[in-house]
């Protein structure tokens, strides 16, 4: 009896260790980073790694995936039954597409993972840095980087964006998520430097 009890007890605790953090308001961030602290501490260290703004870097992965870990694109269905392939390979946190995740992966961070909040972050930041140093592009340019990151370098160089208005919008979007993002910040900043101050 004793055995089965423990047995179930274990199960329980090993299904909510497995529990991915999922925000309440993904329009918050101080919600956000109060809900998971580890989130924040990843977020100061991309910041820190690449000197791009956490509000910048949050925004993309509202828009992307609004925090699901395990995002992928929609997928059509052939007569509602038979699954096709998704429309791209985009998946996780920051929707990264296999060919430049790839060149993440190549670039020293072969153990990290999509469905990772921190590696993707680090991702993300690590895109903003490239875009600022191969297109010259301001970190602090949330519009403009979210453009590249979306059609890539190559074709933020061709202005591939210009023929999309609609992406354009969502660029816009994205800058004003960061600005909102921004402003929250600063109300609990103090207070989440506190928390994770305090385990140490």
């Amino acid at each position: 009896m004793f055995d089965n009890k423990f047995k179930i007890l274990l199960l329980i605790i090993s299904i909510s260790g497995c529990a991915v953090y999922q925000p309440s308001d993904t329009g918050n961030i101080c919600t956000i980073f109060n809900g998971e602290t580890d989130w924040y501490e990843a977020a100061l260290k991309a910041q820190k790694k690449w000197q791009t703004p956490i509000p910048g870097m949050m925004a993309f992965m509202h828009q992307e995936s609004r925090f699901f870990a395990q995002a992928e694109p929609e997928r059509d269905w052939f007569l509602w039954v038979i699954p096709l392939p998704r429309k791209s390979s985009a998946y996780g946190y920051a929707q990264a597409q296999d060919p430049v995740w790839d060149e993440y992966i190549a670039d020293g961070h072969a153990y990290d993972s999509r469905d990772d909040f921190a590696d993707a972050l680090n991702f993300i930041g690590w895109y903003m840095h490239g875009s600022s140093r191969t297109l010259g592009i301001k970190k602090t340019d949330i519009y403009s980087q979210y453009l590249a990151y979306h059609e890539g370098r190559g074709g933020f160089k061709r202005k591939t964006y210009n023929k999309k208005p609609w992406l354009k919008k969502v660029a816009g979007k994205v800058k004003k998520q960061s600005q909102r993002y921004q402003l929250q910040l600063k109300t609990c900043k103090a207070n989440l430097d506190d928390a994770i101050s305090s385990w140490f």
